[in-house]
């Protein structure tokens, strides 16, 4: 009787770690929790982003790496990009990597730049002093650790001077075209916290990011990033939310009604 108790234990536990594709019908029940009406929320905010006309659309991450270069250089160009959004509006780190690409944006010509240069092409990025340091930081550890290329997975990523958690998992989605994890910024932080997508409210990105991950299915990870920044910026606002323009406005519980 013992043995089957320890076997019942042990097949559960399988099946939290593992897809669950093996296990089929045999698969233990677990309690799931999830927001209220959070599939209609998520269908709305998919239809108030339908234009994809946010900053994030136009000047964000994706679109500010040559994708003509060379897989090692395009993967390097993502990463300085996301290094120079932290607290940085899409249009100025845009203008940035514009600037930056034309003196030729890889691994060595940064070594050879000297700081004073990287920091009057860069500006006005915000903390553009620190984020000098950390570019020369990095891209000297990529040359010497990495060949110039960027890592590829999340732990060696974080490692890197600058580079947080957000940054990793956009550079692994990205760069490397590998799901790792739900990319939580401020405006992901924000407006899961006031469509009540995590149980209780979180106080940074990183504790939003693993309430997410409980229990957002994983074919949305990718999306959600995208989703909720470009809607972020334009009508679930920090300051002023535009409650009267959005379509939740009659199911979100922070709605200003």
């Amino acid at each position: 009787r013992s043995r089957r108790r320890r076997k019942s234990i042990a097949i559960a536990y399988e099946a939290v770690l593992g897809d669950g594709a093996e296990q089929g019908s045999a698969e233990p029940q677990r309690s799931h929790w999830e927001p209220k009406d959070w599939q209609q929320q998520l269908g709305r905010i998919r239809e108030m982003r339908r234009n994809r006309d946010a900053p994030v659309d136009e000047m964000g991450v994706e679109k500010c790496y040559d994708s003509s270069a060379p897989p090692q250089v395009m993967r390097y160009q993502v990463l300085l990009s996301l290094m120079l959004s932290s607290q940085t509006k899409d249009q100025v780190t845009s203008a940035a990597m514009l600037r930056l690409r034309q003196h030729g944006l890889t691994v060595d010509s940064i070594l050879q730049m000297d700081d004073a240069t990287l920091g009057q092409i860069i500006y006005p990025v915000g903390f553009w002093r620190n984020k000098v340091k950390y570019i020369k930081q990095t891209t000297a550890i990529l040359k010497q650790k990495y060949g110039g290329d960027i890592p590829r997975t999340v732990e060696e990523l974080v490692q890197l001077p600058g580079v947080g958690p957000k940054m990793a998992h956009l550079a692994m989605n990205i760069a490397w075209d590998s799901v790792s994890g739900i990319a939580v910024d401020t405006h992901v932080h924000r407006i899961t916290n006031r469509l009540k997508w995590v149980k209780k409210e979180t106080r940074y990105p990183e504790e939003t990011r693993v309430a997410l991950e409980d229990w957002l299915p994983r074919d949305l990870w990718r999306e959600i990033n995208w989703l909720l920044v470009g809607f972020g910026q334009q009508t679930c606002l920090p300051v002023n939310p535009r409650c009267s323009e959005c379509l939740n406005h009659d199911i979100c519980p922070a709605a200003k009604r």
